[in-house]
């Protein structure tokens, strides 16, 4: 069985995806990322779909049409990445060294550490703590010498 019960999903077409024009989709994709990335959205874990859709005066089938087809995703796997990003970058900080993991996953917008450690272990193919660990293997300098 797969590590976190990650199970692949197939491709569906959804009928909705080609009546939005490629002219309002781009419009909409320059939308959702100025608010899910500029105004870093994705780190408030109450930030739905919904409310994105609230925001931009639409409803939630144009969104996730638009994230499907431009971004070649869905909603959570689309401000998952954005999490994980933020968190790869924490996780090798020398300030945030001492973090604890669930301390991590809350920093960037998870509800819980089960669904941060799926995602992370989707997206890099090894757990929070492995990629903290291997990093600093590699970069021994960034080890803080714990005060006593």
């Amino acid at each position: 069985m797969a590590k976190y019960n990650i199970t692949e999903k197939k491709e569906k077409e959804a009928a909705y995806r080609t009546l939005v024009s490629p002219k309002l989709m781009d419009d909409m994709k320059e939308k959702i990322l100025n608010i899910i990335v500029m105004q870093k959205k994705y780190k408030d874990k109450d930030y739905s779909a919904k409310k994105l859709a609230e925001d931009l005066g639409t409803n939630t089938r144009y969104i996730s049409a638009v994230v499907n087809v431009r971004f070649h995703m869905n909603y959570t796997s689309f401000v998952n990445k954005f999490r994980i990003e933020e968190a790869m970058t924490i996780l090798v900080d020398k300030r945030y060294q001492d973090l604890k993991m669930e301390e991590v996953s809350d920093m960037v917008g998870f509800a819980n550490r089960q669904s941060f450690y799926a995602s992370f272990y989707k997206i890099m193919n090894m757990t929070p703590r492995e990629y903290r660990l291997q990093h600093l293997k590699q970069h021994p300098s960034l080890v803080r010498k714990k005060s006593k």
